[in-house]
């Protein structure tokens, strides 16, 4: 099948794109993300974004490792069959183990990161690495930013209300739900507000399809597409080498502000998810798992240059 002919079915007859599929779990999320619960009593630490990218260093070594033992093996290799003799056991050997490594681990071997792409991922890295503060006045400051665009006609309340719970904080005081997310999620809120505004409000009220009777609080899963993004994306790690964060990369280079686009995207595809299953509040860690699965298959369409080829994208509106 085409990158087309999967395109116009992933946008016009079937939502999942894979109809009643097996669902793969998604690392650090595998109990329902939505509850009467505080992040911290739900999640194990290893499981929050704050974690994740405290594992970074970690992994970048045990890349740099995997990269020196490999030439390492190259260069054995090259010595069993020049030197040894090419019809050698040990050069065969050295064949297999080093084309089976190349194989698996072929993400090491592309093209290098071109420095606008390196500056890009430096700088969103830096974002993912800013916990949401509540003591900091700009993140306050940001927090009522998101409420004026929200609700541009209703009177701004104080920091800890429970006017908050309207646009789907799990608590009066925002900021215990940020700790999965960190202060990049916020800075989505935002700009999906201020780039898409009717998509925006049109979520935030629950206007499209036949509603649940227990539906998603909105705040809280932004704050859950966020923290599902950057695990998609391989982003706690220094950079991404699975296939879709590779892809990402590619993306990132013609628009810096790619991944709150994306975010923007995911959000609007879990709702249009939302609705086509059904689903109602405990369901939600279903439909995330779900929406990740159809974004990742929209990434490795081959005519994606950039969000906004991806199909699901026409789902937003301005």
């Amino acid at each position: 099948m085409t990158s087309r002919a999967l395109r116009r079915r992933l946008h016009h007859s079937d939502v999942d794109g894979k109809g009643h599929e097996h669902l793969s779990g998604l690392e650090g999320l595998d109990e329902p993300l939505l509850g009467n619960h505080r992040y911290d009593e739900r999640h194990p630490e290893g499981s929050h974004l704050d974690d994740l990218l405290d594992d970074a260093r970690r992994k970048e070594q045990l890349h740099w490792s995997f990269i020196f033992s490999q030439l390492i093996a190259q260069w054995a290799h090259w010595f069993a069959n020049i030197v040894i003799g090419p019809v050698s056991f040990i050069g065969w050997l050295f064949t297999l183990t080093s084309a089976g490594q190349i194989r698996e681990n072929n993400n090491f071997l592309r093209t290098p990161l071109s420095p606008l792409q390196e500056e890009r991922l430096r700088n969103l890295r830096q974002r993912l690495e800013v916990p949401f503060d509540g003591s900091r006045m700009e993140h306050q400051d940001a927090l009522k930013q998101l409420w004026r665009l929200a609700y541009p006609t209703k009177e701004l309340p104080p920091l800890k209300s429970e006017l908050w719970k309207q646009m789907g904080w799990q608590g009066v005081d925002p900021s215990t739900d940020f700790r999965g997310g960190g202060f990049i999620s916020l800075e989505n809120l935002i700009f999906f507000a201020q780039k898409y505004p009717e998509s925006f409000q049109r979520l935030l009220h629950k206007q499209d399809g036949t509603r649940a009777e227990w539906e998603y609080p909105f705040a809280v899963a932004g704050i859950n597409i966020c923290f599902m993004l950057v695990q998609m994306l391989d982003l706690q790690s220094g950079t991404p080498t699975s296939e879709v964060g590779i892809h990402f990369l590619e993306l990132l280079k013609e628009d810096e502000m790619a991944f709150d686009h994306l975010f923007c995207v995911a959000f609007q595809m879990m709702d249009a998810q939302w609705l086509a299953k059904r689903a109602s509040y405990m369901e939600f860690n279903e439909v995330l798992k779900s929406t990740r699965n159809q974004l990742e298959r929209e990434l490795a369409l081959e005519d994606v240059a950039s969000v906004k080829d991806l199909p699901a994208y026409n789902l937003l509106k301005i």
